[in-house]
């Protein structure tokens, strides 16, 4: 029971936070954020049979990292970003006792390895005359860390082939999604490339987290 009121209220706040998002209400947005991630962790936390605390630690670092990139300035951002990536590497963790690695088809996982790594050099590279030099490598290699969650989260998917799985892998597409908009929407030169460009970044980032924790509930 206590799970539902968590869920209610996570998606309350993410529908108030969206809202705000689409109307550019930048003031209001600021008091939402930082509930989000606590929100869907609670909700976590009191729905799961075994808690998983490495996913709870991964969910406490996406939290962290909405924080820290509320603020302006390359600093905020950077630490938004190694929190975001400590939480990458976290959710990795949280996927492979779960991969049956004899059953991963690799001939999925493969090509869409180059295909992730593709798209992780292109969209870094179209932003690149904004960004200063130092900046250039940690980003590509920031979007290469979250391509490799993705890609374990594929192979947990191919070798298990369970609604769970499929459930957290379109999670983890969605947070690529949202952290390739992210970089686009800091760093391009064009600033209306992204049609509304704070909604779709939080509504792929919490359609992403929501999904990946659903996921791992489904598979426990």
């Amino acid at each position: 029971m206590v799970s539902y009121i968590f869920l209610a209220l996570f998606i309350a706040v993410s529908l108030l936070h969206l809202y705000d998002s689409w109307r550019d209400n930048h003031k209001r947005r600021r008091y939402t954020k930082p509930l989000l991630l606590i929100l869907l962790t609670l909700f976590y936390c009191f729905a799961a049979e075994k808690i998983d605390w490495v996913l709870v630690a991964a969910l406490l670092f996406s939290w962290l990292g909405d924080v820290l990139l509320m603020p302006s300035g390359t600093k905020w951002f950077v630490s938004g970003g190694v929190s975001f990536l400590i939480s990458h590497i976290l959710f990795i963790f949280v996927y492979s006792p779960h991969v049956v690695w004899q059953s991963v088809t690799w001939w999925i996982v493969i090509p869409l390895a180059a295909v992730y790594v593709a798209l992780s050099v292109i969209v870094t590279m179209s932003v690149r005359k904004n960004l200063e030099k130092m900046m250039l490598v940690p980003m590509i290699l920031y979007l290469v860390a979250n391509s490799t969650m993705n890609l374990f989260a594929l192979m947990l998917l191919t070798s298990t082939k369970t609604a769970g799985a499929a459930v957290a892998y379109i999670g983890a597409v969605s947070f690529f999604a949202s952290d390739c908009t992210l970089y686009l929407v800091r760093y391009h030169q064009n600033k209306n490339l992204i049609f509304k460009k704070h909604f779709t970044v939080m509504f792929t980032y919490l359609l992403g987290e929501a999904l990946i924790t659903a996921g791992m509930l489904m598979i426990q």
